[in-house]
């Protein structure tokens, strides 16, 4: 059973998201939160598997909650998906450096909302494609300070080819086919760079493979 603890100051988004999730048979809601530090409590008291977090919230908002659930090393299992209004939320790219697991908007079709949750219980991140290489390409436009080039000094040849496939939204099954190897062989190559980066998912992945100058924006459009 997948437990899942929900963070929205609004009760019309939460009771709509709770009766979607205990609709599946696979899925239990644990808690639910109106601001971020309830969610922040909640999370060390209930230890859900993930967290619906929406960003704007009182007291405390979802991007420092998720800094101050991701910081607490007995909730590392805890997977966070930030929930959003807008697919170009400006906090979004903040929560995906600090570890939070990929995003929804708050529209997204049931079905996907319901994968997802599951995807990311499963342990992959929650990345579409399309809206996350155009987050990160209009985040990147912003000036910034990059981190050096050499945080990926460890990586091999294929595994920096593998962070830049990665960083383009691509699949393991889809990484073996452009690399011409096994699914599980691009699965080992992607969790082997994820070891050396020290990153906990893909969404990290793709957040270094942008801020160390290893793919730039568009470069896979």
């Amino acid at each position: 059973m997948i437990r899942v603890l929900l963070a929205d100051d609004q009760a019309l988004v939460r009771a709509g998201f709770r009766a979607l999730l205990d609709s599946a048979p696979d899925i239990e809601v644990v808690g639910e939160a109106a601001d971020g530090r309830e969610a922040a409590r909640l999370a060390s008291v209930e230890r859900p598997d993930v967290v619906l977090m929406d960003i704007r919230m009182p007291v405390l908002d979802g991007l420092a909650a998720t800094e101050r659930i991701l910081a607490d090393p007995r909730l590392e299992s805890v997977r966070i998906v930030i929930l959003t209004t807008f697919d170009l939320d400006e906090y979004i790219f903040e929560a995906l450096r600090m570890g939070a697991s990929g995003f929804l908007v708050k529209d997204t079709d049931p079905e996907d909302l319901l994968q997802g949750v599951r995807v990311v219980a499963g342990g992959e991140a929650l990345l579409s494609p399309t809206v996350t290489r155009r987050l990160i390409a209009d985040y990147a436009k912003r000036p910034r300070r990059p981190e050096p080039s050499a945080r990926l000094a460890e990586l091999t040849d294929r595994e920096r080819e593998v962070l830049a496939l990665v960083a383009a939204g691509l699949s393991n099954e889809e990484i073996a086919e452009r690399l011409v190897v096994s699914p599980a062989t691009a699965k080992t190559h992607v969790s082997r760079t994820m070891v050396k980066l020290q990153v906990r998912d893909r969404a990290q992945l793709v957040v270094v493979a942008y801020e160390s100058s290893l793919v730039a924006p568009g470069w896979a459009d």
